[in-house]
């Protein structure tokens, strides 16, 4: 019986040390290719190698080289001379109306703006104008309510009406933005 055991299945006989290790190889492989779950977990395992050798090789590899192309557009940005932009600020004289209160109590607002030009060639101009503006802004103004002034989104409005406005009023002047200075409700 102990020459049976040392047959191959071929019918050769072998040492006893190198059959059992092919045969336990063997009996992994089918273990592995038989069982669903075993096979599905060493496909995801090697897929997540796979993923990150292929991810650490892009970040160190090739991540680099757009970097050097930032450095040399940086570079040529600073070469360039540094252009302020033109544009000219026109201070307008503080405006004080009184406006309506919920109690009809009397409630006042001051109001100082500055106007953007495109140049400041334009200032001379738009002097000629203020009382025009003013006027527009008085109209405006007395209108308003308390509760017209609070918030944010509030102040926001105010100063696109008074852009609107002022852009009719200065007609042959451009006005880009109406810059509040100070605003008080008293």
């Amino acid at each position: 019986m102990a020459k049976e055991k040392d047959k191959a299945p071929d019918g050769e006989t072998e040492e006893g040390g190198d059959g059992e290790q092919q045969a336990a190889k063997q009996g992994f492989v089918k273990k592995l290719l038989g069982n669903r779950k075993l096979l599905i977990i060493a496909a995801a395992a090697l897929a997540v190698v796979l993923g990150g050798g292929g991810a650490g090789a892009w970040f160190f590899l090739f991540h680099a080289k757009p970097d050097a192309a930032k450095t040399k557009l940086a570079a040529a940005q600073a070469d360039a001379p540094i252009v302020p932009p033109k544009v000219a600020f026109f201070d307008m004289p503080d405006v004080v109306v009184n406006i309506q209160s919920p109690d009809g109590s009397p409630a006042y607002l001051k109001l100082s703006v500055a106007l953007e030009l495109k140049s400041g060639a334009e200032e001379a101009g738009l002097k000629v104008l203020v009382p025009r503006i003013v006027d527009q802004f008085q109209g405006y103004l007395r209108e308003l309510r308390v509760g017209d002034l609070q918030g944010s989104e509030s102040v926001m409005r105010i100063k696109e009406e008074l852009l609107r406005r002022i852009k009719v009023a200065a007609e042959p002047y451009p006005v880009r933005d109406v810059l509040l200075k100070e605003m008080i409700v008293q």
